[in-house]
């Protein structure tokens, strides 16, 4: 299996929803390191790794005390900075806090997710525009983990070519495929393809569900974030930011938030609509994914080529990598979908 690039431990991962951190500690995995995540006496999130540095117990398995974590082996308490304020039985020295502390994690807590970075490195998130504003009514689908890596979770969720077979019928169809202006704008850390069409899609839940649309804009920002807009003629009808956080080498943990303009109905009904409409395609691409994973198991690896659909190319897989992009414009290319 192909390890991890360290570009993943070196920015932003989504591990959790605000939600989720409540009373007790929540332990999560990221890039093959568990996390603990837990709130303060403040309310405000804090993350260790999920390790004593005792005798290594997890302090996930432990509870809260007055804002801190106690460890369920021995009873050591610590602090959201990892200092540890606790030994009991004895009585800690000057300066046994920093010394016996539990390692902190670097932890943001931004429009109901929880972000960890685990070594120096993006400064802060990419700017997502809509997704945070407070005009357009939002909700968060956290996807639990799937078997998978998550550079092919990104690559599928840029790929519009299988929606025709993976999707065939919900999104587009196979057989009745219809001409589309493709074009790729290079950033030097993310990578935007454009797709231009007259004519809606074909699927049933395309026809359904949008409404109408004469643009799409999938972008992906270095290394697991996408967002994809929907545009029409009265501007943006959908705005879906994805975060696919790698647990290991061969599972992810996918989050997306869905943005809509207010004013198109109620934000619960639309929320329905959306989580209805998308359940199968949600089940079709997990599904793909783990196949895939299970053919590059069986042949000892990737084994790619870049076909005429490709426009991205390998680049997908540099910025995944942490490289940098020369930036430019590409296309369009007409192409059927």
């Amino acid at each position: 299996m192909t390890p991890l690039p360290d570009s993943i431990a070196r920015s932003w991962q989504l591990v959790a929803l605000s939600k989720e951190v409540r009373g007790k500690p929540l332990t999560r995995k990221v890039a093959d390191t568990p996390v603990v995540l837990f709130r303060g006496a403040d309310g405000r999130i804090a993350a260790l790794l999920d390790r004593c540095p005792h005798r290594n117990f997890p302090l996930s398995d432990g509870r809260m005390k007055n804002g801190a974590v106690v460890c369920p082996y021995h009873g050591w308490r610590f602090g959201p900075d990892g200092d540890c304020l606790e030994v009991p039985g004895c009585e800690l020295a000057s300066g046994d806090g920093a010394r016996l502390a539990a390692s902190p994690v670097a932890v943001i807590e931004r429009n109901g997710g929880v972000f960890v970075r685990l070594k120096e490195g993006q400064a802060d998130l990419p700017d997502l525009g809509v997704w945070g504003d407070d005009d357009h009514d939002h909700f968060w689908w956290a996807q639990g983990v799937w078997r998978g890596r998550a550079l092919d979770a990104i690559e599928n969720v840029l790929d519009a070519f299988h929606t025709n077979y993976i999707h065939d019928g919900i999104i587009r169809r196979s057989n009745r495929r219809m001409p589309v202006h493709l074009s790729t704008n290079v950033f030097e850390t993310s990578i935007e393809q454009v797709i231009e069409q007259p004519i809606p899609d074909l699927g049933w839940m395309s026809r359904m569900l949008e409404p109408p649309r004469d643009r799409s804009r999938t972008r992906l920002y270095a290394p697991t974030t996408v967002q994809a807009r929907w545009e029409g003629p009265k501007g943006l009808t959908l705005c879906v930011s994805a975060f696919f956080t790698p647990v290991d080498a061969g599972s992810l943990r996918p989050f997306a938030r869905f943005t809509t303009p207010k004013g198109r109905g109620p934000s619960w009904l639309k929320e329905a609509a959306i989580r209805l409409f998308l359940n199968p395609v949600v089940a079709q691409d997990r599904r793909a994914l783990a196949r895939q994973l299970d053919g590059i198991e069986a042949f000892g690896g990737p084994r790619f080529i870049q076909g005429p659909g490709d426009l991205l190319g390998a680049r997908v897989a540099q910025l995944y990598q942490g490289q940098a992009l020369e930036p430019g414009v590409e296309g369009p290319f007409i192409r059927t979908l």
